[in-house]
């Protein structure tokens, strides 16, 4: 029997087959790094500071790393001493406070590493600390960054005199070359900084614009609400006075004019709820609730405007804000009908499809129209009410129009994406 015959046999006598190793796939691997990572960015940086220092101090006496470090110098090597253990310690320990006072951890870790070199005790892992040193000065130091660069400098030349007096046979060149080595280390630590200070502003920025955008919708909401009822209630009560002899009509106006000033009170109430709220309210419960158009034309009709209402096909499942976007178009259009074209018919048509719903209110009007005072010409576009209903609709991906009708009077016109976002 060949060698090859006999595995064959042994591995078909095995009943669950070759034995096979099960290795931590890659994924949870890099799931157990992030975790870690986060963790580690979770502690405050004076503790990592410290937690770190003690490390790296501890690896600084391990045998493995002795040979890992920085030297320069090239001068007679002695043997290690106590003197040469502190020296370390003074390599190492100021990493405590790295972050916080970074100038006083270069100031400690570099006259140590300075002091280390001149009296030629051996390599050290301890030696990086004076790279970490230099880095975080660049990426921390708040203060005094242009004199500490220079005094960092002037030690180094101090530094350099010291080991050429002590017949270190380093050359011009090689001190050269070592200084532009700290230079670049220092200089990452700025590009550090530079680019967490700009990922800062860009967040500020961002902060920034959400809120004004925020406050641009909430205006947009009072301005609707606000105009809207009080044009409204405004008109019912001027009707009103002239309904004295007639109790049951009179009856009629009133319950209206209450009516809309509760549906006032309940929509601002909410508004004011959004604004005193502190920023833990999930973003569907700060949308406000859309009414329904046929109650608005109802609304609408009753101060004595005559509104007319046709709906082509039937209303697809709309997205919360595309529902109160297509409140928001007939409801500052037929404010605006009442207060510029009182007693002019008014038409509001909705025509429905699947992907879209298409908004019209027309009203027929001599003047300069709809959203535009008497008198100011055919060409004006409307107030803060068109332009905020245009930004509404654009904001969904729609499309809006606002202006004189050919046939008379004036048009207003918004064609909204059924799945429009708030």
């Amino acid at each position: 029997m060949t060698e090859d015959q006999a595995v064959r046999g042994a591995a078909a006598r095995t009943p669950s087959g070759p034995a096979r190793v099960s290795l931590p796939s890659a994924a949870a691997a890099a799931a157990r790094l992030r975790r870690l990572s986060q963790w580690w960015g979770a502690r405050p940086a004076a503790v990592r500071d410290r937690e770190f220092a003690l490390v790296f101090t501890v690896l600084s006496f391990a045998e493995p790393l002795s040979r890992v470090g920085a030297r320069f110098g090239d001068l007679p090597a002695r043997g290690a001493s106590v003197a040469g253990v502190l020296l370390v310690l003074g390599q190492t320990l100021p990493l405590a406070v790295r972050t916080r006072w970074p100038a006083v951890c270069l100031a400690l870790t570099g006259t140590s590493f300075a002091v280390h070199e001149c009296l030629g005790y051996p390599a050290t892992f301890g030696s990086l600390g004076l790279y970490i040193a230099l880095y975080s000065v660049g990426a921390h130091q708040e203060r005094l960054r242009r004199a500490i660069p220079a005094a960092a400098t002037g030690g180094y030349v101090v530094f350099a005199i010291a080991l050429h007096a002590l017949g270190s046979p380093a050359g011009l060149i090689d001190y050269l070359v070592y200084y532009l080595v700290l230079v670049a280390i220092g200089g990452l630590g700025v590009l550090v900084r530079g680019r967490r200070a700009h990922e800062a502003e860009r967040r500020r920025l961002s902060a920034q614009a959400a809120i004004d955008a925020e406050r641009r919708r909430l205006a947009r909401e009072l301005h609707d609400v606000v105009t809207h009822h009080v044009t409204a209630m405004v008109v019912q009560a001027g009707a009103a006075q002239y309904l004295t002899h007639s109790p049951d009509r009179l009856g009629e106006a009133l319950d209206a004019i209450n009516g809309t000033g509760r549906r006032a009170l309940a929509e601002l109430r909410f508004l004011l709820g959004v604004l005193e709220a502190t920023g833990e309210s999930a973003p569907h419960e700060r949308t406000p609730l859309p009414g329904r158009v046929p109650d608005l034309v109802e609304q609408t009709r009753a101060g004595g405007q005559p509104v007319e209402l046709v709906e082509d096909g039937e209303q697809p499942a709309m997205a919360m804000g595309a529902r109160l976007t297509t409140y928001r178009v007939v409801q500052e259009s037929l404010t605006n009908a009442v207060k510029y074209a009182s007693g002019r018919p008014t038409l509001v048509r909705l025509a429905h499809t699947p992907d879209w719903t298409d908004v019209e209110v027309t009203t027929a009007d001599d003047g300069p129209g709809v959203g535009a005072p008497r008198g100011a010409g055919p060409h004006v576009s409307g107030g803060r009410g068109l332009a905020g209903l245009r930004e509404r609709v654009e904001m969904l991906g729609g499309q809006f129009a606002a202006g004189p009708h050919p046939d008379g009077g004036f048009r207003v016109h918004a064609r909204i994406p059924s799945g429009g976002a708030a």
